[in-house]
């Protein structure tokens, strides 16, 4: 009979270790700090670890150039949207982690890759919130082929690992990773430590196997993916599944990915027959108002491997406060305060009374400094109620000294501009075309005060 695992409880704030639970840790005073875990293996004598038998006659220090590296097999989802974001297919062994708001659309995403690779590869889907008859009325709404796909209903890691043994799946879907527990720890469902160790035994069952893993993590109000960052430094791809309460449109984004691009965002749509492909994402991210309103200027970002096109939109209206308010939705707050003052300093136009508001349409969010040069425009056009070109993009960052800096690819955003018909671009001198692009003409500026100029006059 299995020796049963050991448990120890260790602070979280300085690593103490106490073999029960206390209120307090008695090494540094941190209250509720104490989180159960599973002990880590003693060495024997002879400098070899108890219950790893046979390691010590695997592991050896090699060279890197011993080692020889193999194109990683792929398996395709059947959704192009989902293939894109994970760097071209599911690899095989590997453990995908993904998060979102409750009620954004992971069961039924994974519901519909799942159903579709089952008709290829054998599959099984672990269900530790849902009831099978749930799961089944889902999947016969969505209109998917279930033949192929397997179905489990269970809650115990160990209970899962030897059924899951037997059937040898392909890919395996568990959701959700906080309802699962493993009985070598007495803790509840969904703590620290049981989400940690029931993780680490999944992961490590699909290393051995070549399974390929999904992993359904809720996401707390702070914000975090399944707690404080227990899982992302477990799993090989992290990905968030976004998008706004009353909007159909759902963003899937890759935070971390071993095997691919990070940041890379698929695009779909929420229909009565579930998550559907959109292939031309910028097309439902521009507005294309019948006649042109001051404060939208269009921004080329670019997400990952795609050059994509949003508007940016901004309102400049007097303010009855002491202090003008700075909102900003899909861009940093922060950073707006920043080019409102550089557009003082450089530009020569300050707005010291006057509320600002800024919003991306479409719920997407621009990390990249590429928009410091549209939000700068549509600022300024919503303040001097100037209408910017319809047929004008543009993207660059801007300096705290006026400068107008670089931005990678610019030639793949400006021909993504053209492809829909943009006419004119507005971009650093730095990325100018060596050569023209047919159809578009392009504005360099080097400073903020020449881009002013360029759509002033």
């Amino acid at each position: 009979m299995a020796k049963a695992a050991k448990t120890i409880y260790v602070c979280s704030e300085c690593g103490a270790q106490s073999p029960k639970w206390a209120g307090q840790c008695g090494d540094c005073g941190a209250w509720n700090s104490l989180q159960e875990t599973v002990a880590a293996p003693t060495p024997k004598a002879d400098g070899r670890f108890s219950g790893y038998a046979g390691a010590e006659d695997t592991a050896r220090i090699r060279n890197l150039s011993e080692v020889v590296a193999q194109e990683n097999e792929r398996l395709p989802t059947g959704l192009d949207e989902l293939d894109r974001v994970l760097g071209g297919g599911l690899v095989t062994g590997s453990v995908v982690l993904i998060g979102g708001d409750p009620g954004i659309g992971k069961s039924t995403l994974l519901v519909q890759a799942l159903a579709l690779l089952a008709r290829d590869h054998p599959a099984i889907y672990v269900s530790g919130e849902e009831s099978a008859e749930q799961i089944s009325m889902r999947a016969h709404r969505l209109g998917l082929p279930t033949e192929q796909l397997r179905l489990l209903t269970e809650t115990c890691v160990e209970r899962i690992l030897s059924l899951i043994a037997v059937e040898k799946p392909k890919v395996l879907v568990l959701d959700s990773i906080q309802t699962f527990y493993t009985e070598s720890l007495q803790s509840a469902p969904g703590s620290v430590a049981q989400v940690r160790e029931s993780a680490a035994r999944l992961v490590r069952y699909a290393k051995q196997s070549g399974t390929s893993l999904f992993l359904v993590g809720h996401v707390t109000k702070e914000g975090a993916l399944a707690g404080p960052r227990v899982l992302e430094h477990m799993v090989d791809t992290v990905l968030y599944f976004e998008g706004e309460s009353g909007s159909p449109y759902r963003l899937i984004r890759a935070i971390k990915n071993r095997f691919g691009a990070v940041n890379e965002l698929g695009v779909f749509a929420m229909t009565d027959k579930g998550l559907r492909e959109v292939a031309n994402p910028s097309a439902i991210f521009l507005s294309r108002h019948q006649e042109q309103v001051p404060g939208s200027c269009i921004l080329v970002t670019r997400e990952g491997t795609r050059p994509l096109l949003v508007e940016v939109q901004a309102l400049v209206d007097q303010s009855p406060l002491a202090n003008p308010r700075r909102v900003a939705l899909g861009l940093e707050q922060n950073r707006l305060s920043m080019l409102l003052a550089v557009m003082h300093r450089h530009g020569g136009i300050g707005m010291f009374d006057q509320d600002v508001f800024l919003n991306v349409v479409g719920g997407v969010r621009v990390t990249e400094p590429a928009a410091d040069l549209p939000v700068l425009l549509s600022v300024l056009s919503s303040f001097r109620d100037h209408a910017l070109p319809g047929d004008l993009a543009t993207f660059g960052e801007v300096g705290l000294a006026g400068e107008i800096r670089p931005v990678p690819s610019g030639q793949e955003r400006l021909r993504e501009a053209a492809k829909h018909g943009f006419k004119r671009a507005i971009v650093p001198s730095a990325n100018a075309p060596k050569r023209a692009i047919e159809g578009l003409e392009v504005i360099a500026v080097g400073r903020i005060s020449e881009a002013i100029d360029a759509v002033v006059n």
